[in-house]
């Protein structure tokens, strides 16, 4: 998804003001003008709302980038956790469509997780959360057979946006069922383990 958002670099006199709103990141971080990268892009469920990340040369290798979403000022950091997204939810507001609804699930899953990382949304065998160096012809026949894309299969009797993925937790990878909201609420309603011990690598949003 990430890959395909048209990024734009924040420059010259607009660093400060964003420098001024973010640092210290998590407390402990500091950005500086002479060494920060920060991107903005537009995600398909917010008109007023945008995707940040920023990046510091600064900084070791394995810190950053973090993650923003920004809107008119507010800054609401991507930690990890549910609540920044549906704290930027009721600000924007939120409108989830049968037309994103599916960039909305790998959004989500992307940026919330738990102890074993994110929730990822698996549809590449090539996806940079499996160890290619690792894995063995008959894992990767057993995830290339399981393979299948993120699908939306219309809504319940609720009026709820029914989606259905693969998912790659940790080193676990199951098939899910969601249930999203037009709010942008959402709920895994069914889950089915394909296999585990995965070789996988680090992957998740800095917090």
């Amino acid at each position: 998804m990430y890959d395909k958002i048209k990024w734009q670099a924040v420059t010259g006199n607009e660093v400060q003001p964003f420098l001024n709103a973010v640092n210290p990141i998590s407390g402990k971080y500091t950005a500086k003008p002479d060494s920060v990268k920060v991107e903005w892009g537009q995600l398909p469920f917010y008109n007023n709302i945008a995707l940040v990340r920023v990046s510091d040369t600064s900084w070791g290798a394995d810190t950053g980038p973090f993650w923003f979403l920004a809107k008119q000022g507010q800054m609401f950091h991507l930690d990890g956790t549910s609540a920044p997204i549906h704290d930027a939810n009721e600000a924007g507001p939120i409108k989830v469509t049968e037309d994103n609804v599916l960039d909305y699930l790998r959004f989500f899953c992307f940026f919330v997780h738990g102890d074993e990382g994110p929730f990822l949304i698996l549809e590449d065998i090539n996806d940079p959360a499996l160890d290619q160096s690792k894995m063995d012809d008959g894992t990767k026949k057993i995830i290339e057979n399981a393979l299948l894309p993120a699908s939306f299969e219309g809504k319940d009797d609720k009026g709820q946006f029914v989606a259905a993925a693969l998912v790659l937790y940790g080193d676990a990878l199951f098939s899910a069922r969601f249930a999203l909201t037009e709010d942008g609420m959402i709920e895994m309603t069914d889950d089915d383990p394909i296999a585990g011990d995965l070789p996988v690598k680090p992957y998740r949003p800095k917090a």
